[in-house]
């Protein structure tokens, strides 16, 4: 398990640049944390560090959205599905079998369909600690 703290943007994206560096392809990053939490900023982080150059955007309503970069990154937001069979009826089943990255905001509601062996990124506010700050922290692999 890594701990960072984050105090800004900028912490955000250089500590998921760092864990860029060590993605292969193949890996399933499941990430919790409120509303708010900075869920989508790390994600942007990770894809700027993976060579993707368009803007990275939570793909709250389309589900998922696809990247390519050093490795393709698909960005899942699925806090508006009704239910897990909704992923299979938009191809989950091949993003989680491809060779590319797959980083799922709002887990905790497809937790059933995690793949085995699997990383569990976590960010939390802290407001005693500045309106900015973030723990995040990455469990696995």
């Amino acid at each position: 398990m890594k701990v960072y703290d984050s105090y800004s943007y900028e912490d955000t994206a250089r500590i998921a640049a760092e864990f860029a560096a060590v993605l292969k392809g193949g890996e399933f990053i499941a990430m919790y944390g409120d509303l708010g939490a900075g869920k989508t900023a790390f994600v942007q982080g990770l894809a700027k560090a993976l060579g993707i150059t368009r803007h990275v955007t939570s793909p709250t309503f389309t589900i998922v959205n696809e990247y390519e970069g050093r490795l393709p990154l698909y960005h899942f937001d699925v806090y508006r599905i009704a239910s897990p069979d909704e992923m299979y009826e938009i191809g989950y089943e091949d993003y989680i079998k491809s060779d590319g990255v797959c980083v799922v905001e709002w887990a905790e509601l497809i937790e059933e369909l995690f793949p085995e062996d699997y990383i569990k990124l976590s960010i939390r506010k802290d407001d005693t600690k500045g309106p900015n700050y973030r723990k995040i922290i990455i469990e696995g692999r």
